[in-house]
């Protein structure tokens, strides 16, 4: 739809079409047995993507199309890990490891979360700048570029802006 269209529920299949078509696989953790995340599912299927659901109790409405989902074939899914190896294990798919991958399993040490603090507080001013501009000025890798801008938002000095854009508050 073209900027400024008001946002329609009849609008939302068209973009979501576009959005599994793009994924390797979607994850479906909550939905009604009608819906829009099964919607969703259906047009990755029909795209031949990998759909994963996350199992919820079998008391709750909104946890019926996910486990329906589970039960026509879907991936179940407890854990990011599970994605992974749904997705390794696609013919022809190698999975490469992302460099932060370690990121994932330790906390980096003080002095390396000292030294992104600083640099990143040099990148930063109170014009906004898109993460990515932070992520290619500063050299810091994902995961530790995101820890930095959440200790600075949760102490008060950082306020994200529309489009993926950060200012720091003076």
């Amino acid at each position: 739809m073209p900027p400024g269209t008001e946002p329609l529920a009849r609008h939302f299949p068209s973009r979501n079409r576009i959005i599994s078509g793009l994924s390797l696989g979607i994850v479906v953790v909550e939905a009604a047995l009608r819906s829009g995340s099964l919607i969703t599912a259906r047009l990755a299927s029909e795209q031949g993507r990998e759909v994963f659901a996350i199992p919820e109790s079998p008391l709750d409405p909104r946890a019926r199309g996910a486990n329906d989902l589970i039960r026509n074939g879907a991936i179940l899914v407890e854990s990011a890990e599970h994605v992974l190896e749904g997705i390794r294990a696609m013919p022809g798919r190698q999975l490469s490891e992302p460099e932060s991958n370690s990121f994932l399993h330790s906390a980096p040490d003080e002095e390396t979360l000292v030294k992104a603090h600083n640099i990143l507080l040099e990148c930063l001013g109170p014009t906004p700048v898109s993460v990515n501009e932070l992520l290619r000025d500063s050299q810091l890798s994902t995961g530790i570029l995101w820890v930095v801008l959440l200790e600075l938002e949760l102490a008060g000095r950082l306020e994200r802006q529309p489009g993926g854009k950060v200012a720091l508050l003076l």
